[in-house]
């Protein structure tokens, strides 16, 4: 490989190593559930990223093509993760909501509970709208 590879490599793979190694202080340092998500998500996923393609620029493309599946399962599953873990902690109380500035799902599970009270979906089926 080139002088050149071996710069790029080594720089993405630090950089990578840099960005992992914020977001772990971010979950040990941070206050609270939401903050701690987004040091657990964000620079890790792009730490992560960094470090596999560095790998990618050192390997035959053969085995580059794989870790890019990695990086793309990556990208696509640790916001869904993040997102799930979230909202199982204000489900469960375990997020205190008097600290939220802003609490969107408070409306979305009071809509729920109520179409739950009223028989669920299968008290809406036979409801027409439009009479």
């Amino acid at each position: 490989m080139s002088p050149v590879g071996d710069i790029v490599t080594a720089v993405l793979l630090l950089l990578g190593a840099l960005f992992c190694l914020v977001g772990a202080l971010g979950v040990v340092r941070l206050p609270d559930l939401p903050a701690r998500l987004q040091a657990a998500t964000k620079p890790q996923t792009l730490g992560l990223l960094l470090i596999l393609i560095g790998t990618a620029v050192r390997l035959e493309f053969e085995s580059a093509v794989t870790l890019v599946l990695v990086i793309f399962f990556q990208v696509l599953t640790a916001p869904v993760i993040s997102q799930i873990i979230g909202r199982s902690a204000y489900r469960t109380g375990t997020l205190r909501r008097s600290e939220l500035v802003i609490d969107e799902l408070a409306e979305r599970m009071s809509e729920d509970e109520d179409a739950g009270a009223g028989g669920g979906a299968a008290g809406d089926r036979g409801r027409t709208t439009g009479s």
